[in-house]
């Protein structure tokens, strides 16, 4: 086996990055392979235009005519562009992108061959979803799931297929995807959101949720991965000593990207501008081959896709290059793991962002509402959004000293900070002519100015105010970014309705004006909202014991965390707000415990394997090599043998220790798995995966590591962090 890892080694060193031509433009590429509205002018007849541009901005229905003129078109252009199938490209709720692919081709009733693709294709299509999770929505039997055209984020070619986004819900209606409650979601906040902008500008109609996502991702390369069966079955390492050198010096961090890493990259967001993916910005992360990679913020849906999109491409072209992309939270002990921070902000259809400040009073009393409010959602939602954010991967990120806790916290800074405590003050009622004075230009009046100077951000600050977005920094790298986007919209939209339902009513009863009832609304959210506030150290203990006191929920595990997803008061909002009726939600607990069980069950499986059948094996083969040493030693020596093999006979007998250590971690670890497996409820199981299968992982692996340094170095059988972690 020692052959498989040197010979990967020498594969790797041997490899040089591949060489190709780019355009200097990148917006020469840009959409190219999407069927966006330039296109669609093209193709389209005005009417379908107007239908299409209608559904996207209105949500009003397609009618078959139109759909069937549609259809046409965009067959008529995927064919140009060398298309050959179609396929209704969908999120289920196994976390990665679902397609079945469909040719054109066509044979009439008198056996002639043409190319076909009409309205009811591009509407609707049903596969098979018996395979798909469903967390008890359906028996197994019952097979049938639909996929329905999403008109609102376009179509576009990738390979020879032309996708076409959809949804996709069961035979009885309920979500089996990602997709379906975050388009409610965003239904829900820009109703909720534009009848609170009509406070501050009566002609804003429309309020979209923009999203930019910053996804980072580890390199490894293929030949090396190849010999890891941890990393090919688990997506991580299960096992490995940590390297002399890490991230120690930060000398990779915005360092000089390797050649190879960077023939990658260039590829990438060629292939990611063609798909109307508007990549910007790409750098060297914390971590040895590390790196990152975030585009221009988009409406929230079209932004989620591109992300799930940008994920799958992401491996193909890794594989082109030689490498293996790992996109789990932590797939290196030791050194930092990868994230996927989710910046969001509100915009209207008159181009303001909502959460940042303008230039005179009243367009800063707008970014005040729309700040606190946020601040309010999160306030009284904390355990829900920290649900949002729950994994297998993700649990090892979470409050260890590189990623912000699992305390969710809100940063805005100092200045912020002060603001809000002047608002305050406030006097409760009307307000008098001084203080609006005050409030307005010495308060409001100077937002812009205090937050060109509070640009800092807190890393340990779960989310964070940035300026003129609020960052979500907890989110997973691996994660689709529509399980925390629907919840995040979720819970501001119906704080925006309980904002504005007082707001009225103050107006409506006590006859205050309409600046002054906002001003007090504000207040009494201040008022309440403090707890959520924190400007330290979120890895320290003293914020673990503060936050307590808070009473601020501290779920550290994935199955503790989800619960919050199926309690009544969460159930009760997602049915207000129609975005997820009971069975969805419940649906969604039940197979993210499922996904978190089985990914343990998974990693047990292989960490047992490789214990067993690479670890021990090998150290018995360099014991042996030793055996012989010492018996070699007695044949020179006779009697005083024992002078001369001590340091031998030492290293033979820790070998051992550490053999039947692991041998007795491995059985116990099965045992255990076992005790789980026995288990029906689904929550017992979950919870004895968590506390009781993978704790054992580390005595295991703290075994294995220690044979590592012990063992000869040529006939170790698995790569070393040292060779995995840096490229030339």
């Amino acid at each position: 086996m020692a052959t498989l890892r040197f010979e990967a080694l020498k594969k790797a060193f041997q490899k040089t990055p591949i060489q190709n031509d780019y355009p200097e433009k990148k917006s020469n590429l840009f959409g190219k392979n999407v069927f966006g509205l330039e296109t669609m002018r093209q193709y389209l007849t005005n009417d379908a235009l107007k239908s299409v541009k209608s559904a996207i901005e209105k949500g009003t229905k397609i009618t078959r005519s139109e759909a069937d003129q549609i259809a046409t078109s965009l067959k008529d252009w995927a064919l140009s562009k060398g298309a050959t199938h179609y396929t209704h490209w969908f999120q289920p709720l196994t976390g990665a992108t679902a397609e079945k692919h469909d040719a054109f081709f066509d044979l009439t009733l008198d056996g002639i061959a043409i190319e076909k693709f009409e309205g009811s294709q591009l509407v609707q299509q049903e596969p098979d979803a018996s395979s798909f999770p469903n967390g008890g929505i359906r028996n197994t039997f019952e097979a049938r799931g639909y996929t329905a055209w999403d008109p609102t984020s376009p179509a576009f070619i990738y390979g020879t297929t032309l996708c076409i986004p959809t949804v996709f819900v069961s035979y009885t209606g309920e979500a089996l995807d990602y997709k379906t409650p975050l388009l409610r979601a965003l239904q829900s906040v820009d109703q909720a959101a534009t009848g609170v902008a009509k406070y501050f500008d009566k002609n804003v109609t429309k309020v979209i949720s923009t999203l930019g996502w910053e996804q980072e991702y580890f390199l490894v390369d293929k030949d090396l991965a190849l010999s890891r069966p941890d990393i090919m079955l688990a997506g991580r390492t299960l096992l490995g000593h940590s390297p002399a050198k890490g991230q120690q010096l930060d000398d990779h961090y915005f360092g000089s990207i390797p050649s190879r890493a960077l023939a990658f990259m260039r590829e990438l967001e060629e292939e990611s501008m063609l798909l109307g993916i508007p990549v910007k910005t790409r750098h060297n992360e914390v971590a040895p081959n590390q790196f990152e990679l975030a585009p221009i913020f988009e409406e929230a849906n079209l932004a989620v896709d591109h992300n799930s999109l940008l994920m799958d491409i992401m491996g193909k072209i890794a594989s082109k290059h030689s490498f293996k992309i790992l996109l789990h939270e932590k797939p290196f002990k030791g050194i930092n793991g990868s994230g996927k921070h989710n910046n969001w902000s509100l915009s209207t259809d008159t181009g303001v962002n909502l959460l940042s400040p303008g230039k005179t009073p009243m367009s800063n009393l707008q970014f005040l509402t729309f700040f606190v409010n946020t601040i309010k959602a999160v306030q009284d939602n904390e355990e829900l959004l920290r649900a949002t954010i729950a994994s297998a991967g993700n649990d090892h990120r979470l409050g260890a000293n590189e990623a912000p806790p699992a305390i969710i916290s809100v940063f805005i800074g100092q200045q912020l900070s002060k603001v809000l405590s002047n608002l305050e003050n406030v006097s409760k009622g009307k307000l008098s002519p001084k203080e609006k004075t005050d409030l307005k230009l010495n308060v409001v009046g100077k937002i812009p100015e205090i937050l060109l100077d509070n640009t800092d951000r807190n890393r340990t600050s779960p989310f964070a105010f940035t300026g003129n977005k609020f960052e979500f920094r907890a989110v997973g790298s691996s994660a689709n970014c529509a399980n925390p986007m629907t919840v995040l919209n979720t819970i501001v939209a119906k704080q925006l309705i309980d904002f504005k339902k007082e707001v009225d009513s103050l107006v409506k009863t006590k006859k205050l004006k309409k600046d002054d009832a906002i001003f007090n609304v504000i207040r009494e959210y201040i008022k309440s909202s403090k707890k959520i506030l924190f400007e330290g150290d979120g890895y320290s203990d003293d914020w673990e014991k503060e936050a307590k006191k808070r009473g601020l929920s501290n779920n550290r595990k994935t199955p503790e965390a989800l619960k919050a997803k199926v309690s009544k008061k969460n159930i009760a909002l997602f049915e207000s707000m129609g975005v997820m009726n009971a069975v969805e939600s419940q649906a969604r607990y039940e197979i993210e415990l499922e996904e978190y069980l089985m990914r343990i069950q998974i990693e047990g499986r292989v960490l047992g394997d490789i214990a067993r059948n690479h670890v021990i094996p090998t150290a018995v083969r360099y014991q042996n090599t030793l055996i012989e040493n010492v018996k070699g030693l007695k044949d020179i020596y006779d009697k005083d043998y024992k002078k001369h093999a001590s340091e031998q006979m030492e290293l033979i007998e820790n070998i051992s220790d550490h053999i039947a250590n692991i041998n007795r971690g491995v059985t116990d670890m099965v045992n255990a798995r076992k005790k789980a497996n026995s288990i029906k409820n689904i929550e017992q199981k979950a919870q004895s995966y968590c506390y009781d299968v993978r704790p054992l992982f580390e005595e295991i692996r703290y075994h294995c590591d220690k044979l590592e340094l012990l063992v000869d170095d040529e006939i170790w059988s698995l790569t070393k962090y040292r060779e995995l972690l840096f490229m030339r």
